[in-house]
């Protein structure tokens, strides 16, 4: 006697079903992190694809390699396309069935990409983080979702908040235009749009448009007059994911630890908040001393300019931040220097700050890519040859890089040494990003860099995300055991454990 197993694959209650059942044309999911988004979209198809002779699904994102990057579309195709009787194919990046059905993954990295995909039949077009791709791109595409499969064509797109992208115009509607949060009534709403020489005309039903668009009498006999595309959107955060919380119960502790404004966007669904003065810094948030402990690891970090002031001028400021870590795990801002001078005097002020700061103090720099940052790069290590430098290719804009310390800050971990030059930093810091000099919030973020090179060249969601789960797979480690690894004192794995016993 012989039996067999079926495992049923499901969604989970609540928008990422509601997702999979909605009627619209077009349906936008998501508008927060960890919500579900990426297994929502790759069980769309499955629907259709084993048993609709000639159905053809395509996802995109904007670049190859996030694509094939761990956890993302790729992978979660694996997990559940073969189940289905899916073949991968991996050098084109499709998996295709017996009856002909085909899911392929793509990308569009140019506006001119789109171009590519003239003459396609597409029945479902699926866009992962809509708000990474332009409105050409997406509209040009929706001329594309076309099939003569027999099933509908339609389009599904996931997305994070970005105050700036054409997604948070599009979605206005069910947006609430002063908090920046999805309204929860508007939840699912189907609205309808045509689009006449690039303008959106809305309705709420389609027989609003209808007169706008072309009449019978005006179209070849059979042919029937153009619909309105019906439009959605299904908020998702975190807490909609139960799933996820169970098996990585850190992403939330990862989503808190953020600072305010990626917090906001990725945790809220806030589609309205953008980067403004005292959204990274506030000076209550950190501790003013005296005297900071002996048993510090210092470093030097400098953001480097070379032009002196004059009448005619307003250059930025050479400036040099001093940064300890305790054994706890806590920093400590120790000094600033800055100046605006010529680049000889960069380079004596450079020698002379680290003779007063000592040998036991790592000196550091941002260099420019390049021929030119390389030359100079050098120069300034044979000129401080008595003294530990390391230079440092700096990555990401200044956003990202500052995101680290301003996390920081927030927690209560960075403690400023009582000095002259406390006020003029504040001024900076809180000023930030609005200000037409940031040198010393460059300065701060090449720092904390230096203290933990594992941030170097990462955006902070994927530093967050990796560390998170590390300390995932530690733990089970330890629950199963095995010894636990330990952390160093101030890196985010050790900082996530506090959080965690506290």
């Amino acid at each position: 006697m012989s039996s067999s197993l079926r495992a049923t694959v499901s969604a989970q209650p609540g928008p990422q079903t509601a997702f999979l059942q909605t009627p619209a044309d077009i349906c936008f999911y998501g508008g927060a992190a960890g919500g579900g988004k990426t297994v929502g979209l790759i069980l769309e198809p499955l629907r259709h694809v084993s048993r609709v002779p000639g159905f053809t699904a395509v996802f995109f994102r904007r670049t190859t390699p996030q694509i094939t990057h761990p956890g993302g579309l790729w992978d979660e195709s694996l997990n559940f396309y073969a189940r289905f009787g899916g073949t991968p194919h991996l050098r084109a990046h499709e998996w295709r069935w017996r009856r002909g059905g085909k899911i392929k993954f793509s990308h569009l990295q140019f506006d001119t990409t789109v171009y590519d995909w003239q003459g396609a039949q597409l029945t479902l077009i699926c866009f992962d983080e809509l708000t990474h791709f332009t409105a050409h791109q997406f509209f040009y595409m929706v001329s594309r979702n076309r099939s003569t499969c027999g099933v509908r064509p339609y389009i599904r797109a996931t997305c994070n908040p970005d105050a700036d992208s054409w997604v948070a115009e599009f979605l206005a509607w069910w947006i609430h235009q002063e908090t920046g949060l999805p309204i929860p009534q508007r939840a699912g709403v189907l609205r309808y749009y045509i689009r006449l020489a690039d303008k959106i005309i809305w309705a709420d039903r389609p027989e609003a448009l209808m007169q706008q668009t072309m009449r019978s009498e005006d179209l070849p006999p059979g042919v029937d007059p153009p619909q309105p595309i019906s439009v959605t959107f299904i908020p998702a955060r975190v807490f909609d994911n139960p799933a996820l919380l169970r098996v990585n119960p850190e992403y939330l502790a990862w989503l808190l630890s953020l600072p305010l404004l990626e917090r906001e966007r990725l945790l809220g669904g806030n589609w309205k908040i953008r980067p403004s003065a005292g959204l990274y810094f506030k000076r209550e948030w950190c501790a003013v001393a005296d005297a900071a402990p002996a048993d510090l690891d210092i470093v030097r970090y400098w953001d480097l300019a070379a032009t002196e002031k004059t009448e005619l001028n307003d250059p930025d400021w050479t400036v040099g931040i001093k940064l300890g870590r305790d054994r706890k795990g806590s920093f400590w801002l120790l000094d600033v220097v800055r100046a605006r001078a010529n680049p000889g005097d960069v380079e004596k002020l450079l020698l002379n700050t680290a003779t007063q700061d000592g040998k036991r103090v790592t000196i550091g720099f941002g260099q420019d890519p390049g021929q030119a940052g390389k030359s100079q790069a050098q120069h300034l290590v044979r000129g401080l040859s008595s003294f530990t430098v390391r230079p440092a290719i700096e990555g990401g804009d200044k956003l990202t890089r500052f995101g680290p310390f301003s996390s920081q800050c927030r927690a209560g971990n960075v403690t400023i040494l009582r000095a002259p030059w406390n006020e003029d930093l504040f001024g900076v810091l809180e000023g930030f990003p609005e200000l037409a000099h940031e040198d010393e919030v460059d300065a701060c973020s090449g720092a904390l860099e230096m203290l933990n090179p594992q941030m170097t060249g990462w955006g902070i969601y994927e530093l967050y995300r990796q560390q998170a789960e590390q300390l995932l797979q530690a733990e089970r480690q330890a629950t199963s055991g095995r010894p636990e690894p330990a952390y160093a004192p101030g890196s985010m794995e050790w900082l996530a454990k506090q959080h965690k016993s506290s």
